[in-house]
């Protein structure tokens, strides 16, 4: 059947549309994106301002269109810390339902973790062992680990690249004092966790999922996204470490100008930068290695679980 899943992210609103049936890895068939940046649209209330809710109404809109175009038999919609956060998280949610009859679920922080947990082990597979899962959205970190498809420990802190960036690095470049306090903030926040991980002992394998990585990733010297799927792309603490005061020094523009980073997340690539390397120091990584599969295919994967034996073929 072809599937179309809409996130409505902290940066971006994406439809995916795919060709799925159980048993088989979903095949890409269409991609339908806009960045709104959710994250950075929040009023002093941490309300999502009333421009924003317009263009998210318009943006889900032109998603449904194109999922109709593309010929899906079923959208899943869904949103995540953004929304779920926002101080009127109940009336967007009624408006965007009123205005296009898209009822979005809202995902939990641990509900987030767990699905990006499950595409990642349907990616490397069981031989990958206990499997240690780090993922940078806009609005928030997910971190969980596990040795079945369900982790065994799951989280999500508040700690996303646009979130950061808006609320502690006005400046373009950040300020030097600004970035410290970034710094100590991030690996506070991550610390209070560590226990919850390190009691399960060392990982077999680390990986990391979302834009921010690819992007680390691709500056430390990874391949591009033009050497296809399948391509190993590794980030390491020791390159991070360098890179992170090089990025500092960086305005948006020049951050902008580095291979493989996208002029709308080159503002946000220092905070991302700060997360991904406290949370690889924190936990005790070395190296990680880049998944390509996130979130949306992991709902994609778990509605394909449930679909009735009617329409699996069994």
């Amino acid at each position: 059947m072809r599937l179309g899943v809409l996130d409505v992210g902290s940066n971006t609103v994406h439809l995916l549309v795919v060709d799925a049936h159980p048993g088989a890895r979903p095949l890409p068939a269409h991609s339908h994106k806009a960045e709104l940046r959710l994250a950075e649209l929040l009023d002093a209330r941490g309300a999502i301002a009333p421009g924003g809710v317009e263009r998210l109404v318009a943006t889900v809109r032109d998603a449904l269109h194109a999922a109709e175009d593309k010929g899906c038999e079923e959208v899943l919609p869904f949103a995540t810390s953004a929304v779920r956060e926002a101080g009127n998280a109940d009336a967007v949610l009624a408006r965007v339902k009123d205005e296009t009859g898209v009822d979005l679920q809202v995902l939990t922080g641990e509900e987030e973790a767990r699905l990006t947990f499950l595409a990642a082990r349907r990616w490397f597979g069981w031989s990958a062992g206990k499997l240690l899962l780090l993922d940078i959205g806009g609005g928030s970190l997910e971190v969980a680990y596990g040795i079945d498809e369900d982790p065994d420990a799951a989280v999500s802190l508040p700690l996303g690249a646009g979130r950061l960036t808006a609320g502690w690095l006005p400046g373009d470049p950040p300020d030097t004092e600004d970035v410290k306090a970034l710094r100590r903030h991030v690996r506070a926040q991550i610390a209070r966790t560590v226990g919850e991980f390190s009691r399960f002992g060392k990982p077999d394998h680390v990986v990391a999922t979302s834009k921010t990585f690819k992007q680390l990733a691709r500056i430390a010297g990874a391949p591009g996204s033009g050497e296809g799927l399948y391509v190993e792309r590794l980030l390491t603490r020791a390159a991070l470490q360098e890179w992170v005061p090089r990025l500092s020094a960086m305005t948006g523009g020049e951050r902008a100008a580095l291979p493989g980073v996208s002029e709308g997340r080159a503002a946000q690539l220092l905070a991302g930068a700060l997360v991904a390397e406290g949370a690889m120091d924190l936990l005790g990584v070395e190296r990680l290695e880049i998944c390509p599969w996130a979130l949306r295919e992991g709902v994609i994967l778990r509605r394909l679980d449930h679909l009735p034996e009617t329409l699996s073929g069994v």
